[in-house]
């Protein structure tokens, strides 16, 4: 697998059956014991049988349970060049106990964390048809709500930059209004860390459903929205008590908005260079007091 276990299994919970799922979070919440325990103590553990725990290792892409100890065994000793000194784990979850100190050291790590596994398991091929698409667009329209509208606007705001025509819209009216006037040589862009927001997969559905070209980045790739984009870029963000939503799911998402915006720059370098220049030129005038030549006509 070409990416962290515990970052597959988190992204695949949501599409198990109960009794694998129960196994999931375990494993999730706590691969080191996993990785020391054997098949019938995992499964006596889970409240479930051994068949249950192959069936498990073989959804998520192993030969076997031995296949899946032998991997959380592995990373777990990356992991321990990761964790904190005189024995405290940073990457545990923040506890109601934690003085700050060990909350700014937690809440560092985990968005660091966010961001890494996110450009681990980024799948760079499905990346580079996002931006071919992207940049061959006459059109770009952003869909997310919550947290994910302010990451829809800062890819608005870059795309704006170098010159593509983009609109991010937060309101799940107006985007639907948005997704029924778009049509073919458009791109719809959906953001949804759990990948079920309905708001923002109906809109996703009636853009493909006119020949818009869609794209959904999710923490989920079988989830409601990937179900409906042609496209699927994937974030790998772990929450946590007291960060469900809004911090280390947004870092993980500007990762994968970073690599789209630096990637459709790079295929349209020449145009991109003078929209860039352009727009600084024209915010450094204005910062001076200065009116631009166009003003004076």
């Amino acid at each position: 697998m070409t990416e962290a276990t515990t970052v597959r299994i988190r992204s695949l919970v949501p599409t198990l059956a109960p009794a694998e799922r129960r196994v999931a979070l375990r494993v999730c919440d706590d691969p080191g014991a996993v990785a020391a325990s054997t098949i019938s103590d995992l499964a006596t553990a889970c409240e479930t049988s051994v068949t249950t725990v192959t069936r498990f290792s073989r959804a998520v892409g192993f030969t076997g349970y031995q296949a899946l100890r032998l991997a959380l065994a592995t990373e777990l000793g990356r992991e321990d060049g990761r964790n904190g000194r005189d024995g405290r784990i940073v990457g545990s979850d923040i506890g109601p106990g934690d003085d700050l100190e060990q909350v700014v050291e937690k809440v560092a790590f985990a968005d660091a964390r966010a961001v890494e596994e996110t450009a681990e398991q980024l799948d760079v091929d499905e990346l580079r048809r996002v931006v071919e698409v992207i940049a061959a667009a006459q059109r770009v329209d952003i869909y997310g709500v919550g947290a994910s509208a302010f990451v829809a606007l800062d890819l608005q705001q870059k795309l704006h930059r170098i010159g593509r025509v983009a609109f991010a819209w937060a309101d799940p009216h107006v985007a639907m209004t948005s997704a029924a006037l778009l049509g073919p040589g458009d791109v719809a862009i959906g953001l949804s860390h759990s990948g079920v927001t309905r708001d923002t997969v109906d809109a996703l559905e009636l853009a493909r459903g006119n020949g818009v070209t869609t794209i959904a980045i999710t923490n989920f790739p079988r989830s409601s929205i990937a179900a409906v984009a042609d496209h699927v870029l994937t974030t790998a963000a772990r929450e946590t008590t007291f960060r469900s939503g809004a911090t280390a799911s947004r870092l993980a998402q500007l990762t994968v908005v970073d690599c789209v915006f630096v990637g459709v720059a790079q295929q349209t370098f020449e145009s991109s260079q003078q929209a860039l220049q352009a727009t600084h030129d024209a915010v450094e005038s204005w910062r001076r007091g200065r009116r631009s030549p166009r003003s004076t006509s």
